[in-house]
C-alpha cells in the first residue's frame, strides 16, 4: 500500500476536494500539510454540500482520523467557527478525529489587517489578490521567528513575552502604513478567550503518522492551492505563502521523504485561475464566459468570478516535474460538452522563440503567446459517464492528447461533482 499525496497541478480550485474525499474512503489518515483557509474545497456526498476551507476533507468521513499539519497557518477563531458550521451540517468534529500539530502556526486579526491593507493599497505593487485573511502574513512572521503557535497557548506563563516579540516588529509597522497601534492586552484577549476551544485538540502530530506510517496505515496528504502558486515554482509574486509541491507534504506533516508514495495531480480539463497574475490561455470573450458559466467558475471562499482559459500543457507538464507528479486525475471534463472544437497550449511563443516551459521572470511571463493546437470537440455528453465505453470518442482522444503532452497518465477521470461519476484507471493507493 502506498501513502498518497493529492496536489493541484494548476492554479488551484481543479476539483481537488472531490478526489480526496473519494480516496479518503481508502485512507485511515488524511492530513491538511499547508495553506490556511483560504484554499476551499467543495464535496458533494449523497446531494450534501460541505463546503470545507480549513478542515482536512476526512472530517466528513466516519472513522477518519484527521491532520492539520505544522505546514498549516490556523487562525483560530475560524477552526471553531467552521466546526460549528459542520456541527450544523450533523458531522461533529472532536479531538478523537481532528488533531492539529503543537508546532502550527497562528494567524491572528492583525495579520488580517495587514492583508487587507496591502490589498487595498493606492500602491498596484502591493496587491497580489490574496483572499485578505491573513496568511501571507502569517508566513511572514513564521520565517521571521516571532510567530505565535499552538503550543504556545499553553503556556500562558510565557505568552506575554511572545506577544512582545511579535509586537515588537508589528508596531513599528503599523505605524509606518498608518494603521491603529494594537495592544499587547488585546492580542492576548484574542487568544484567551479561544485558548479552551482550541487546545484540546493539539498534538505531536509528527509522532503520531510516525507510527501510523510504520504500522502500515494509509495515509492521504491534502494540498491546497496548486504548483502554479507555489512560492518557488509558481507565477511569483502572484502566488500563495506556502510550498504547494507534493515535496512539502513531508515537511509540511513532520515525516521524512520517504513517507510519500504515489503523487496525483488534479488538473481541469481546462485552465482557470483567481487574483492576479499570468495566464497566458485566458479567454476574454464569450468562450471563456461560456466554460465559466457552465463550470460555476466562483470561488469556495470568496464567490470571485475565476479567469478562464484552454487547457494549458505547457504548465501542467512543467507542474508534472516540479511535483514528481505519478498520475493525474481529470476533472471538469463534461464542461467541454458541445463545442465544435477545443484548443490546447502545446508550446509559447517568447520574444520570437518558441519555448516549452514557462519562464521564472515575472516580466517575461507577462509576455508569452499561446501556441494551440485545435482538437476536434464532441457534441455527445460525458457527464456522469462513470466508464470509458460511456464516454464519445472524440473525448477520449482528448485525453489521450493531453497524457501526451504532459508526459504522465490520466490515471481517474471527473465528470460531474459527484464522487461516483469517476472512471478509474489506476487506484493510487495499490500502486
Amino acid at each position: 500500500m502506498a501513502n498518497v499525496v493529492v496536489v493541484g497541478a494548476q492554479w488551484g480550485d481543479e476539483g481537488k476536494g472531490k478526489i480526496v474525499d473519494w480516496l479518503s474512503l481508502e485512507a485511515d489518515i488524511v492530513v491538511r500539510f499547508q495553506g490556511g483557509h483560504n484554499a476551499g474545497h467543495t464535496l458533494v456526498i449523497d446531494n450534501n454540500v460541505y463546503k470545507l476551507t480549513l478542515l482536512p476533507a476526512g472530517v466528513v468521513r466516519p472513522g477518519k482520523l484527521s491532520i492539520i499539519g505544522n505546514g498549516v497557518v490556523l487562525d483560530p477563531h475560524h477552526f471553531v467557527d467552521e466546526i460549528a458550521k459542520l456541527a450544523g451540517q450533523g458531522i461533529e468534529v472532536s479531538p478523537k478525529n481532528l488533531k492539529i500539530a503543537e508546532n502550527v502556526t497562528l494567524i491572528l486579526s492583525l495579520h488580517r489587517e495587514l492583508d487587507a491593507h496591502r490589498e487595498s493599497s493606492k500602491v498596484e505593487a502591493l496587491k497580489i489578490g490574496t483572499t485578505k485573511r491573513g496568511i501571507g502574513p502569517a508566513y511572514e512572521d513564521k520565517a521571521g521567528r516571532r510567530a505565535i503557535r499552538l503550543m504556545d497557548l499553553a503556556e500562558p506563563d510565557s505568552l506575554n513575552q511572545k506577544i512582545a516579540r511579535l509586537l515588537a516588529h508589528h508596531e513599528p509597522l503599523r505605524r509606518g502604513l498608518g494603521l491603529e497601534p494594537v495592544t499587547a492586552e488585546a492580542i492576548r484577549a484574542e487568544l484567551d478567550c479561544v485558548a479552551a476551544k482550541i487546545l484540546p485538540f493539539m498534538d505531536a502530530t509528527w509522532e503520531l503518522l510516525e507510527a501510523a506510517r510504520r504500522a502500515g496505515r494509509r495515509i492521504l496528504f491534502e494540498g491546497a492551492q496548486g504548483a502554479m502558486l507555489d512560492v518557488d515554482h509558481g507565477t511569483y509574486p502572484f502566488v500563495t505563502s506556502s510550498n504547494t509541491v507534493a515535496a512539502n507534504a513531508a515537511t509540511g506533516s513532520g515525516l521524512g521523504p520517504k513517507a510519500i508514495g504515489y503523487v496525483l495531480g488534479i488538473a481541469k480539463a481546462y485552465t482557470t485561475r483567481v487574483g492576479g497574475g499570468p495566464l497566458p490561455t485566458e479567454l476574454n470573450d464569450a468562450i471563456g464566459e461560456r466554460i465559466g458559466d457552465r463550470g460555476h467558475e466562483f470561488g469556495t471562499n470568496t464567490g470571485r468570478r475565476r479567469r478562464c482559459g484552454w487547457f494549458d500543457a505547457v504548465l501542467v507538464r512543467q507542474a508534472v516535474k516540479t511535483s514528481g507528479i505519478d498520475g493525474i486525475a481529470l476533472t471538469k471534463l463534461d464542461i467541454l460538452d458541445g463545442f465544435e472544437e477545443i484548443k490546447v497550449c502545446v508550446g509559447y511563443h517568447l520574444d520570437g522563440q518558441r519555448i516549452g516551459r514557462l519562464p521564472a521572470s515575472q516580466a517575461a511571463q507577462a509576455r508569452v503567446a499561446p501556441i494551440y493546437e485545435t482538437i476536434e470537440g464532441w457534441q455527445d455528453t460525458t457527464a456522469g459517464a462513470r466508464s470509458w465505453a460511456a464516454l464519445p470518442a472524440q473525448a477520449i482522444k482528448y485525453v489521450r492528447r493531453i497524457e501526451e503532452l504532459i508526459e504522465a497518465p490520466v490515471t481517474l477521470l471527473s465528470t460531474s461533482p459527484e464522487r461516483a461519476d469517476t472512471i478509474l484507471v489506476h487506484n493510487p493507493f495499490r500502486d
